[in-house]
């Protein structure tokens, strides 16, 4: 997708059509789904099955194996994280969830955004700041403290296309009632380590249905060896 660029025209009326284009996704307050992801993350290519379930301020990421027990399973609340590889049988516990997943697939983002960007929504609680139209059928949002959202008009209707936040750019595909069934999320700057190129399917999934507390917590195995949130980076795409 080539963006729209440039200074643009000011343009007064952004809140209304940002509401409009994201008003399925602002409704969303929970979502459980299977993310089909592919790629590259660094050096290293990403591909498999994450069975994922999100909440407000809380994650719950599984990474599905062929056979056997989850390649990990990362759980969050109140902005710590657990992350538990079983097959290694390693911990990291009481880690920033937005710094766990920067260092598993590199990508930085909090519980609640990453609710956002896979619903349409750009950013955890988005409210514009400012805006600028490229032509009658582009429009690039502004949100305070970062993050753009590019909205695209057809038809006679907004709808969010693009968006960039964290150092990422993150395309949408198809819709199904008014929510992301694919996106493309990637580094927005091809100098940036590690480059992310990921393509991610949303399959069989529900939203704002009841999820336990339970779920957001991980049972750690007693004879389990705790790994560091630096160890992790060595041997994730941050690595050599």
């Amino acid at each position: 997708m080539v963006l729209p660029s440039g200074p643009g025209t000011p343009r007064t009326d952004a809140l209304p059509l940002f509401e409009s284009a994201t008003a399925a996704c602002r409704a969303v307050r929970t979502l459980t789904a299977e993310l089909t992801l592919s790629g590259r993350t660094g050096q290293q290519k990403i591909r498999g099955h994450v069975l994922a379930g999100l909440a407000p301020g809380a994650l719950r990421l599984e990474g599905v194996a062929p056979f056997g027990a989850p390649a990990f399973i990362l759980a969050a609340e109140n902005g710590r994280g657990t992350l538990l590889l079983a097959r290694d049988r390693r911990v990291l516990q009481s880690a920033p969830p937005a710094e766990i997943l920067q260092a598993l697939v590199g990508v930085s983002l909090s519980p609640d955004d990453l609710l956002a960007v896979l619903t349409g929504c750009v950013k955890a609680a988005a409210r514009p700041a400012g805006a600028r139209a490229y032509g009658a059928n582009w429009l690039a949002v502004d949100f305070p403290g970062g993050g753009i959202a590019y909205l695209n008009q057809k038809n006679g209707q907004w709808r969010v296309a693009a968006e960039l936040l964290n150092g990422l750019e993150i395309d949408y595909g198809s819709t199904l009632n008014g929510l992301p069934q694919s996106l493309r999320i990637r580094s927005a700057d091809s100098g940036q380590a590690p480059t992310v190129d990921l393509d991610v399917r949303l399959q069989s999934f529900t939203i704002n249905a009841t999820l336990e507390r339970d779920a957001f917590s991980v049972r750690v195995p007693p004879d389990t060896q705790p790994i560091t949130l630096e160890e992790l980076r060595r041997s994730g795409p941050l690595g050599q």
